[in-house]
């Protein structure tokens, strides 16, 4: 039995324990911006990567395996395997997965076989609107199928700008005009989000820090909040932060023509991750949040 996560050493000797052999260094990962990432070395001369959150939320980990099954599922892209997870009452939280080789830049072809595998990805679609469990978005809890929505308007509204609205007023995060300005992008959400389509595979959080591509210039994706949703909220985020090619986007429209008006649905689909990080991170999101209201109400 692992041990209880208050007992010192705990994640560790979980971790261990899920190990095939002792770990003879640990090299840190950058990039991540919730949990303690590194590269395991092993005894037997194989390699391990493994994320580190004592205090994650129970199921966090969970979450993210089953997502990542979820997206490998798909065959489109490459997604790394998982190993071992723990939730923090079963000896701390961690993930442990398939450690990738980093290469260099990937060239023309890899940034083409990103943006077709991500159109796949998409492509192989899912039962509905949300997932068959709840997940995270950073640390914050995603709802995705306490109750079924209609149509892909009315999960966009209820399952994620309504909640996270609600919680960053509650936080004392948006002023009353602010507030205003978001009720009335929630009220109009049918009108705003395009012709219907079906859903599709989302990885839903995919950022540049979490796509890399390996020494011979396969793209893989990892860290999701995946669900089913509309493919135009991966490429929003895509386009939130930068970090991406114009050349993966173009493949992608190449492989999957995108409907008319996609740019102008944009802000659309990147506020609900600039509420969460308002949420997360603090004030100096406020901006991007108004912006992005704004151009919606």
């Amino acid at each position: 039995m692992i041990p209880p996560a208050d007992r010192p050493g705990a994640l560790q000797d979980a971790l261990r324990a899920a190990l095939p052999a002792p770990v003879v260094r640990e090299e840190p990962v950058g990039g991540g911006m919730v949990a303690d990432a590194h590269l395991l070395h092993l005894a037997d001369g194989t390699r391990r990567f493994v994320k580190r959150l004592p205090d994650a939320p129970i199921g966090f980990f969970a979450a993210e395996a089953r997502g990542l099954a979820w997206l490998a599922d798909a065959g489109a892209l490459g997604v790394p395997a998982v190993e071992a997870h723990a939730r923090p009452d079963q000896g701390g939280g961690f993930i442990l997965m398939q450690a990738i080789d980093r290469g260099e830049h990937p060239g023309p072809a890899g940034l083409d076989a990103l943006g077709q595998g991500l159109a796949a990805l998409h492509a192989a679609g899912a039962p509905g609107w949300g997932l068959d469990h709840d997940n995270f978005l950073g640390t914050l809890p995603q709802a995705n199928h306490a109750t079924p929505e209609p149509s892909w308007a009315a999960f966009l509204r209820e399952r994620r700008l309504r909640p996270l609205t609600r919680r960053a007023t509650d936080a004392g995060l948006l002023d009353p005009p602010l507030r205003s300005t978001l009720d009335r992008v929630i009220d109009r959400t049918e009108r705003l989000v395009g012709d219907p389509e079906p859903p599709a595979r989302l990885h839903g959080d995919l950022w540049s820090g979490n796509a890399m591509f390996d020494r011979a210039g396969r793209p893989w994706i990892y860290d999701p909040a995946a669900y089913g949703g509309h493919r135009e909220v991966d490429l929003a985020m895509m386009a939130l932060f930068g970090g991406f090619s114009d050349r993966v986007f173009d493949a992608y429209a190449e492989a999957t023509p995108l409907q008319p008006g996609w740019r102008q649905r944009r802000p659309l689909y990147q506020l609900p991750y600039l509420l969460v990080h308002l949420i997360l991170f603090g004030e100096s999101y406020r901006s991007q949040v108004a912006a992005a209201a704004r151009a919606l109400a």
